[in-house]
């Protein structure tokens, strides 16, 4: 009997016909990658993904789902299509009960105007709940009718994390290991599980050093650990506690492995925890949800959205219509998708095609050794380009010459100030392909700016100024010191900067030559001189209270300045952190 055929009938026949709740808890271990509730989980959806996954095996892209798009990318240019990043669409056009055209804004760039495209046919691979708020009430009401009722699908919390070390080499045997929580006796309980502490909460952790995944370099290792998610844990945090619940998450999670592959956390290099409230903010899916509307019987199959719109030339594509969520799913989404609105445009005859001048490209105008493995990268200035003293942008490089292990984008904080007619970025050189790639770049190479983003600026001017700051961690600094020195700010600022030695410390002379009336510069090198501390401030400042902290640099620097103010009674008020890291 084909495997496919046993898998399906084991499903159709699990509850009245198998006894053992053990082998019930096995046959249903990986639900997660499709719903959070065996019991209103949808058969039919179920056994096909399932059915294929034991008969055809688990798939993985090399070097990661990256990879896909990047082929994808390129296809669409080698064919004169265009593929923008960073635009937001705003409306969809609609005339004569057709959707004929959209309205896009820049994501980053309050400054660039809205943009109008026509087009035969619109293919919206977003949210549907989104795509109501794109369209006037007589159209938004449409789909509202088709699918305000149904219910949308559960979110996922991921830890991603990196190895110094192939955890293979542990004694770790499998690529996946799911884990149940101790309060799970049987399929019953699974919902309420999932829903409930995270302390007993089933995951998944997933060892990518069992394949060659091309994840990490040579003698390191990617792992991740994912489980049931919902936005109502998180939505209603501010930003500390936020970051506190992620950071307690990880490590009931962390404790949980150790349980399972002894000596695991020893060998945490990085790891970065993305909850339901990640995935809402970079996908814009209502409830952080990465599946769409949630695979119960009624809405999958023949029941799920399908891709034809209720507005004419309007499609849907992605996790929210058929088949559903997934990587396979949106892939087969999208096929289907293509098909059938294609002839559409195969009706209309020829398809013309049309493409948009992307004003982010700049070219560079100089690439300048400013300190031991340190370089300034200094770029053409968009226009328009608004931005205030302190914020970053992210600079994709278009044509890199490295991509082992890397993409070629990276959020940088701007040296340059505002008022200058150039941009400009300093970074520390290293064997990321990123940095390799910008090491390589000649006058002329051409990237995209992202931006402007963040809000690091100068909170209240009454009191005195204390930078806290390590290495490349100064260049959203010196915008901020020339705004101070232009205002001629006239209360004291002190500049605390530690590097490892004068000769890489970037824009050392420039630091020194600074003509704020009430300015001290304290460069700190740590080869020959104690770590910023207690005493050197105490040294400087005389007394710690009544200052207003900016600190920047690593996460570990960063830590380790927060634990000295605060054990110190400074105030979190009175302690700022760059937010771009």
């Amino acid at each position: 009997m084909p495997k496919v055929t046993i898998c399906m009938i084991i499903i159709i026949e699990m509850e009245p016909n198998i006894e053992n709740e053990d082998l019930k808890l096995i046959l249903q271990a990986n639900l997660l990658y499709y719903h959070d509730n065996p019991h209103t989980m949808s058969m039919i959806y179920y056994a096909a993904a399932q059915s294929s996954y034991i008969n055809g095996g688990g798939h993985f892209i090399k070097g990661s789902s990256q990879n896909l798009s990047n082929y994808l990318k390129q296809v669409i240019e080698d064919n004169n299509g265009q593929v923008l990043l960073g635009k937001k669409v705003s409306r969809i056009l609609v005339e004569g009960k057709k959707a004929c055209g959209v309205f896009f804004k820049d994501s980053f760039n309050t400054a660039l105007p809205e943009t109008k495209i026509t087009a035969e046919v619109i293919i919206a691979n977003v949210a549907i709940p989104l795509v109501k708020e794109m369209l006037h009430e007589t159209e938004s009401l449409k789909i509202a009718h088709k699918t305000d009722h149904l219910k949308v699908a559960c979110s996922l919390l991921s830890i991603y994390i990196g190895f110094k070390k192939e955890i293979k080499e542990l004694g770790n045997l499998h690529y996946s290991t799911f884990v149940v929580g101790d309060n799970v006796r049987s399929i019953n309980d699974i919902h309420e599980n999932n829903k409930g502490d995270w302390a007993n909460k089933n995951f998944v952790f997933v060892d990518y050093s069992q394949i060659d995944a091309q994840l990490a370099p040579k003698g390191k290792s990617v792992g991740v650990i994912c489980a049931a998610d919902y936005i109502s844990d998180w939505d209603q945090l501010d930003s500390e506690t936020y970051k506190a619940k992620k950071e307690e998450v990880a490590q009931l999670f962390f404790k949980r492995l150790e349980k399972i592959i002894p000596r695991i956390t020893d060998h945490i290099e990085y790891y970065e925890v993305g909850t339901s409230k990640t995935i809402q903010r970079f996908t814009l899916n209502p409830e952080g949800t990465p599946y769409g509307y949630a695979q119960t019987p009624k809405q999958s199959g023949m029941g799920r959205v399908p891709f034809q719109s209720p507005i004419k030339n309007l499609y849907f594509a992605g996790a929210w219509t058929f088949p559903g969520g997934g990587f396979t799913g949106a892939i087969i989404s999208g096929f289907l998708c293509a098909n059938q609105s294609g002839k559409i445009s195969s009706k209309n005859g020829n398809i013309t095609t049309s493409h948009i001048n992307d004003s982010r490209i700049v070219k560079l105008l100089s690439n300048l050794k400013i300190a031991e493995n340190t370089v300034e990268l200094t770029f053409e200035k968009p226009r328009p380009f608004d931005y205030k003293a302190g914020q970053y942008a992210v600079l994709n490089i278009l044509n890199p010459n490295h991509q082992e292990l890397d993409i070629p984008i990276r959020p940088l904080s701007m040296v340059s100030h505002p008022d200058e007619n150039v941009l400009r970025f300093a970074m520390r050189l290293s064997n990321s392909s990123y940095k390799k790639s910008v090491n390589d770049m000649k006058i002329g190479d051409q990237c995209r700016v992202f931006g402007p983003m963040g809000d690091f600026s100068i909170q209240t001017k009454k009191k005195r100024l204390v930078f806290l700051i390590s290495g490349i961690g100064i260049t959203s600094i010196i915008p901020l010191l020339k705004k101070l020195e232009k205002e001629k700010f006239n209360q004291p600022v002190y500049l605390f900067y530690s590097n490892k030695t004068k000769e890489n410390t970037a824009y050392h002379e420039h630091l020194k030559s600074i003509e704020i009336p009430n300015y001290k510069y304290v460069p700190v090198f740590t080869n020959t001189q104690p770590r910023i501390g207690k005493d050197i401030l105490i040294k400087e400042l005389k007394e710690l209270d009544n200052c207003d902290y900016y600190l920047v640099g690593t996460n570990a620097f960063i830590k380790s300045m927060q634990h000295l103010l605060h054990s110190n009674n400074i105030k979190k008020e009175n302690i700022k952190t760059d937010d771009f890291g």
